[in-house]
């Protein structure tokens, strides 16, 4: 198959830890073409979806991921399948590139399917499991936040569409911060703030479960570094060899079928202790992870699910 890849630089990418370059070179192994391109080189151009970037090979040398072919731009419908995978943040750039990509239907299959990446977002998707989540609650005034804090006491404040861990404050009893939070946020923001009840489970680790096509194979634990609340890999969390729990079984079981209905075959989801607290379908990582701790081919599996989809 012909497949294009909607994505960051792809020279900068860590061979040993990006899901991306994973995804890549396992379709490389099984023959399918490769297309990269950046999404400020995406394009509606007078009824045809383009893009202009670079066929690619993608080779295990560190700081050269990637041999480029010379630049050319391409029709998107000409293509079996197209990776939404650049990062987030979730802003109206990533926006307008869903609804650009959702003209493709019915000609590429677009992974994940970006009218549900777009509807979607980690942090909203789950307020449709409210039995699944810690106490949550999104605003963007700060007598609401204040009136959560009040009431559950230790609370997390982080921006709704931030990503990799950057601007999450743990707010316990004692603190005396949430106004100016509040106010530098608001300051160079117009998105709301998402607040939780803290978790002091998040101590023994934060679980990555990746699924394919709503279906559970493997985990991952990030373990936070010493001092710190937040377990991303991108500050500093160390992933960890772990199994999948009953109440981690019973958490995909849940949210698992309604994922697999709307096209997001590679999910992560983050679950700490018992609690649900992101669906991530935008960029979602840990496929090297989990494949050097459980010795299976996840992105085989992937890939076999994409495969059967776009037929």
């Amino acid at each position: 198959m012909k497949i294009a890849f909607q994505m960051d630089p792809i020279g900068a990418v860590d061979i040993n830890a990006d899901s991306s370059f994973r995804l890549a070179e396992e379709a490389q192994a099984r023959g399918h073409e490769l297309f990269f391109y950046g999404p400020d080189q995406l394009a509606y151009q007078e009824g045809r979806i383009t893009a202009r970037g670079h066929d690619f090979t993608v080779q295990r040398v560190p700081g050269d991921p990637a041999v480029l072919g010379p630049a050319r731009e391409v029709d998107l419908a000409e293509w079996d399948v197209v990776w939404l995978r650049q990062d987030p943040p979730f802003d109206m750039h990533y926006i307008t590139s869903t609804h650009l990509l959702d003209r493709l239907k019915g000609q590429a299959l677009v992974v994940n399917d970006p009218f549900w990446v777009r509807n979607y977002p980690e942090k909203l998707l789950v307020l449709d499991f409210p039995d699944l989540t810690p106490p949550t609650t999104i605003a963007r005034d700060l007598a609401t936040i204040r009136k959560f804090k009040d009431k559950h006491g230790d609370i997390i404040l982080k921006p709704l569409y931030g990503n990799g861990g950057a601007g999450v404050f743990r707010l316990d009893v004692n603190d005396r911060n949430l106004s100016s939070l509040h106010e530098l946020f608001t300051g160079f923001s117009r998105e709301p703030l998402i607040v939780q009840k803290f978790l002091p489970d998040v101590s023994n680790g934060d679980k990555r479960v990746i699924l394919v096509d709503g279906a559970p194979v493997g985990a991952i634990n990030r373990v936070p570094a010493k001092g710190e609340t937040r377990s991303n890999m991108h500050v500093g969390g160390r992933p960890e060899k772990i199994g999948l729990s009953e109440r981690d079984l019973e958490i995909c079981a849940a949210i698992g079928p309604l994922l697999k209905e709307k096209g997001q075959v590679f999910v992560g989801i983050d679950v700490i202790g018992d609690y649900l607290t992101e669906i991530n379908v935008t960029s979602p990582t840990g496929i090297q992870e989990l494949e050097r701790f459980d010795g299976i081919n996840v992105a085989a599996q992937i890939w076999e699910a994409v495969e059967a989809r776009a037929g």
